[in-house]
């Protein structure tokens, strides 16, 4: 049995057997992550109140303080030794290693010869980290992705850093890993998708069969490390404007071409997530609140809920 969690600014969302409860109310939740090797710890990050924490798999939750940024952006737990990582707008990093009870920042990210012209584009005058990439062999390998500045690279736990990587995209959206392939890492950005085979040090573009370039979501199915999806439209305009997004979700299995497995759909899918229980088996969450579930890469599609709206999601086995 899966258990989803769904952000949106209205409340954190959990569906489990058909049935939707909400919870963290009207506290601007916008990103979210499971811890790997406990599943009832939830961590949610807000838009303007800070990181929030359940261990109870989201019937209750505390505020974490320590991350002096209100706005996170992203949070990722570590699967090698269960480090915690939050980052935020503007692009600061923070690391606690204690389930976040404390936390310090990670402050060589801000020294990177490259963060003086970081700016998100409705935002000019700010950035955030988009999305963090943790190894699953090596503790101090991080990569992350800024929104809009680039891909960028620590080897010794955050404390220094390798500026924007070659051949990743600039305007980063989400970067993904697998256990089963620990040197790939594959990145969804405005501009296309890339991958890398050496965990970020350097990327090649993977777009063939890409119609829509301005790339979203990425998942990777639980056991196949080379069956991926994304979700993608034309452009920021028709993702996030409202109105029909004419966007897609895309499939590519091994080394062959990305082929549309849904298209021309009215509501962008902001979040893919694969199912943690079942090979083949992807959810996607669209800005509406529709969650929709297929059990067969992409061949058919059932819808599994309606939220209040959805920004992220996350899949746990229960």
């Amino acid at each position: 049995m899966v258990r989803l969690y769904a952000a949106a600014a209205s409340a954190v969302a959990i569906v489990e057997n058909g049935k939707v409860k909400l919870t963290l109310e009207e506290r601007g939740a916008r990103c979210l992550t499971v811890d790997p090797e406990h599943p009832e710890i939830v961590y949610v990050g807000t838009s303007d109140e800070g990181l929030f924490k359940s261990s109870d798999g989201g019937r209750s939750w505390e505020k974490l303080s320590g991350v002096v940024h209100p706005r996170v952006t992203a949070v990722s737990v570590s699967p090698v030794d269960g480090a915690l990582y939050a980052g935020t707008e503007p692009s600061s990093l923070f690391v606690s290693r204690d389930g976040g009870e404390s936390w310090r920042e990670l402050e060589g990210l801000k020294n990177l010869p490259s963060a003086p012209t970081w700016s998100f584009p409705p935002r000019p005058w700010t950035s955030h980290v988009r999305s963090v990439a943790l190894s699953h062999e090596d503790p101090n390998l991080i990569v992350a992705g800024i929104e809009l500045g680039g891909v960028v690279r620590s080897e010794d736990g955050g404390e220094s850093w390798q500026d924007q990587r070659p051949g990743a995209y600039a305007d980063c959206h989400t970067l993904a890993a697998h256990a089963a392939a620990p040197e790939t890492l594959y990145e969804a950005a405005g501009g296309g998708f890339a991958e890398s085979e050496d965990f970020g040090k350097s990327w090649a573009a993977a777009d063939e069969g890409l119609r829509l370039r301005y790339v979203w979501g990425v998942a990777v199915d639980k056991v196949d490390p080379t069956l991926l999806y994304v979700s993608a439209a034309t452009g920021p305009g028709r993702a996030h404007m409202g109105g029909f997004s004419d966007a897609a979700i895309y499939r590519r299995s091994g080394e062959g071409r990305w082929e549309p497995v849904l298209k021309r759909l009215a509501e962008f899918p902001y979040a893919l997530v694969s199912d943690p229980g079942a090979p083949c088996a992807l959810y996607a969450g669209f800005g509406d609140g529709r969650i929709v579930c297929s059990p067969d890469a992409g061949k058919s599609w059932e819808e599994v809920a309606r939220v209040p709206g959805l920004d992220a999601l996350a899949a746990v086995a229960v």
